[in-house]
């Protein structure tokens, strides 16, 4: 799940140009099958991806599954699962793997399992209470509740089949349970949503954690990859220069909260008001929620210090 907000240095290629449903391919060994799941917070849809040209393959992020969550426009998966099916054709399945448990990435896990049999393996199972979660809004509703792994990996750990190597890069920040997916022999990363190639992600407390996002952004900068394969959104073929970029777009949010609550008493809606201008006011709450992740950041790190929480809790700096 992203916001809407464009990506440092992402040209955003017209929605017309992807076709659902069908598999195409960016690689020798890559096809994706993008899902009927668009909305302001997943683009065109979620992209499943398929790695593997030889007997097996493996299916990266299944998506939604269709009317799996009543009331959330970006779960709509209708048809998704038989079209990765219609793709893979004779090959084997032999992993569906996940980068994170969002409804948007995970609940088609369980079909595709049942129709091939194939190993749920990636990250691991994510059990969130509510506490914190501010504002009326559940901590675990945008969670996948059922998503239970066969196979949780570790950082550096590795699956190979028939000409192709993945690797799991612990990414924690959009989610605390955040893998990326290194695809060696194509010097490619599968981003999910910690990277996308439209827009920059949300970080949601209590779960996402600016800190941790920041730290994964530092590591994937520290990498070698090409191309980054994110969820939602076009090939990055320039992934260092488009990191550099967020983490800078990170910063300048920091230093703008900084510069507002230097001045005054502010309230998340005030701040988001003063900071997000012309925000489509669907996205107002993730907006709040990235703003609350900074907050809380800048708080463990003695920048900054809440208010009570009756009537409206008001941020200011330490003086």
């Amino acid at each position: 799940m992203s916001s809407s907000n464009p990506a440092p240095g992402i040209s955003i290629p017209d929605r017309s140009e992807w076709n659902t449903g069908l598999a195409v391919e960016l690689d020798p060994l890559v096809r994706r099958v993008l899902a009927p799941n668009p909305s302001p917070y997943t683009f065109n849809g979620t992209q499943t991806y398929l790695v593997g040209s030889g007997k097996d393959v493996v299916a990266i992020d299944p998506g939604p599954m269709g009317n799996s969550a009543p009331g959330h426009a970006d779960t709509n998966g209708e048809g998704h699962v038989e079209a990765i099916l219609k793709a893979i054709g004779g090959q084997q399945l032999v992993a569906i793997m996940c980068t994170h448990t969002h409804r948007d990435h995970s609940p088609a896990a369980r079909p595709l399992q049942a129709a091939t049999g194939a190993p749920i393996i990636g990250c691991a199972a994510l059990a969130l209470d509510d506490s914190g979660a501010g504002s009326g809004a559940r901590a675990d509703a945008e969670f996948d509740p059922l998503y239970q792994p066969d196979r949780v990996l570790a950082d550096g750990e590795r699956l190979a089949g028939d000409g192709w190597t993945l690797e799991a890069v612990s990414t924690p920040g959009h989610t605390s349970n955040h893998l990326c997916f290194a695809l060696l022999e194509s010097q490619a990363l599968f981003t999910g949503d910690h990277v996308m190639g439209w827009s920059t992600t949300v970080v949601s407390p209590p779960d996402g954690d600016m800190s941790a996002y920041m730290l994964s952004l530092q590591k994937l900068l520290l990498r070698e990859d090409q191309v980054y394969y994110p969820a939602h959104g076009p090939a990055v073929t320039k992934p260092q220069q488009l990191v550099r970029g967020m983490i800078g777009h990170r910063r300048q949010r920091e230093a703008q909260i900084l510069r507002l609550l230097e001045e005054a008493e502010f309230t998340i809606p005030e701040m988001v008001t003063q900071m997000y201008k012309g925000l489509d006011p669907r996205l107002t709450g993730a907006a709040g929620r990235s703003v609350l992740a900074h907050l809380i950041d800048l708080e463990t790190r003695g920048r900054i210090k809440r208010g009570p929480e009756a009537p409206e809790q008001k941020w200011t700096v330490n003086a």
